[in-house]
């Protein structure tokens, strides 16, 4: 009897982290849907955070790969071309391949695309934003740049030590990094430029903006506001829909044994609306 019972339990445990998302995802579904409806658009979610629903519990660290990138083609290709792209886009970045096929099909789309960021949107999720026809962010989100990143170096940081060092000084192996990395700031900056160009930002200008995003001036994981992006002369929106944070509520950070912000969970009224 006990030995039925302890079966019993550990199949209701194995169970409910499958049962508990399949209804996060039904959630999620409703959710688009009803972005869809107030829109009339296709909504589309770029979502990369650390999710764990299996049993083991174990976070999984996302970030745009080829998967992403198939997936995304696809739904594009789905859409009709007078109908609306609403891409809700949290990411750190990811595969330069990914995101240029991503960013490129977005141009490509006849339709308006809009590219709302929530919270962040860093390195190629940037790329991304910079092909929508038109950028929502809320008012404390960021983007950020977009210099390629060779395993765990800048690239921008490889060429500067090979200019730094006597040549006869520097090893064969970082040599043939210094190469790559030149190639890399090469390719992502002539990318960004021609993303810039077919939003019809004039060449000068969008050779000034590639050359500001892939340069190096920051560190990789530098905030970009919007503040700044506005003086970059970059056409911002901060009208961001209440769907979309009550969808990104459906995309929980994995959690901690011990959670570290806690809050009462309802939006409070201002003085003046309470009178």
């Amino acid at each position: 009897m006990f030995f039925n019972v302890f079966w019993l339990l550990f199949i209701l445990y194995a169970l409910v982290p499958t049962i508990k998302q399949w209804r996060t995802s039904a959630h999620r579904f409703r959710m688009l849907e009803k972005i869809e409806k107030k829109k009339n658009s296709r909504a589309i979610t770029l979502i990369h955070r650390q999710e764990s629903f299996n049993l083991l519990g174990i976070p999984i660290s996302r970030y745009i790969n080829i998967e992403d990138s198939e997936e995304i083609l696809r739904v594009i290709r789905l859409t009709p071309d007078d109908v609306p792209i609403d891409l809700i886009l949290h990411t750190p970045g990811g595969l330069v391949l990914a995101a240029e096929q991503i960013a490129l099909a977005i141009l490509k789309h006849p339709g308006k695309v809009t590219v709302f960021v929530p919270h962040y949107a860093m390195s190629g999720g940037t790329l991304l934003a910079l092909a929508a026809d038109q950028i929502v962010l809320d008012p404390n989100a960021v983007l950020g740049p977009i210099d390629p990143q060779l395993g765990t170096y800048p690239a921008v940081s490889i060429l500067k030590v090979v200019d730094k060092k006597d040549i006869n000084e520097v090893d064969d192996t970082t040599l043939i990094w210094a190469d790559v990395a030149q190639k890399a700031m090469k390719q992502v900056k002539s990318s960004v430029s021609y993303i810039l160009k077919s939003r019809d930002i004039p060449e000068e200008k969008a050779e000034e903006l590639a050359q500001i995003f892939t340069e190096g001036r920051w560190t990789h994981d530098y905030p970009i506001t919007g503040e700044e992006l506005e003086a970059m002369g970059l056409d911002i929106s901060y009208d961001m829909p209440r769907e979309v944070y009550a969808l990104m509520e459906l995309y929980p950070q994995f959690p901690r044994r011990r959670p570290s912000v806690q809050y009462i969970p309802v939006p409070y009224q201002r003085k003046e609306e309470r009178e």
